[in-house]
């Protein structure tokens, strides 16, 4: 006789983020909401659109971004590399809390804010203009987009082993339609024949 009791194993998820990505941002918030309400195995890597678009040819504004982007995409890989895995939840929210919510865009300001705020090493902050762990980036990188089996930007969300892009999101869905939105996820991620789905996006909000 099974025993009903024992709880059901935890969906296990993977979410790729560029800590300057504001859609990533939402994206992460949602799937903190999903584990607050049911089991899920979450674990944050890092991707990266400065990687992704370093050879492209991109409006100047973009590319500005995208150049600006590295630093705090470089701090995490460092952190990840010296402090673990586990480092980059912390991490990632302390960033992402100035750069979308705070809207604070001096990048520098933010890293080494976020690092003090979390009791790591100030001079994790040197690697944002250095490439010394870009090996890691790249490498984590490229896992994204090894799961999705195309070049993908982020956010990049693997349930259950299947990758997409997405979902991309303009505000963080909270309580019933947090779950609603994972179960349709999850069962997207079962349909071997699904692909895509997009409509238009209206204005972010990062509450």
């Amino acid at each position: 006789m099974e025993d009903e009791s024992v709880a059901p194993a935890a969906t296990p998820v993977v979410l790729y983020f560029d800590a300057a990505c504001p859609f990533a941002w939402v994206t992460s918030r949602w799937l903190l909401e999903v584990e607050r309400l049911q089991p899920i195995d979450l674990r944050l890597r890092i991707m990266s659109l400065s990687v992704l678009n370093e050879h492209r040819e991109l409006d100047p504004w973009y590319r500005e971004f995208n150049d600006r982007a590295w630093g705090p995409a470089r701090v995490c890989a460092a952190a990840e590399a010296l402090h673990g895995n586990t480092v980059l939840r912390e991490l990632y929210t302390a960033l992402g809390s100035r750069i979308h919510v705070g809207r604070n865009k001096d990048y520098d300001a933010v890293i080494a804010e976020s690092l003090d705020e979390l009791g790591l090493p100030a001079s994790l902050a040197k690697a944002a203009h250095t490439d010394a762990f870009d090996a890691d980036l790249r490498a984590s990188h490229q896992a994204g987009q090894e799961a999705v089996g195309e070049e993908a930007g982020t956010p990049v969300v693997t349930v259950d082993g299947v990758g997409f892009f997405g979902p991309v999101l303009t505000s963080v869905p909270k309580g019933e339609e947090a779950i609603r939105l994972f179960q349709a996820t999850s069962t997207l991620a079962g349909i071997g024949a699904f692909t895509e789905l997009k409509r238009g996006r209206g204005a972010l909000d990062f509450r």
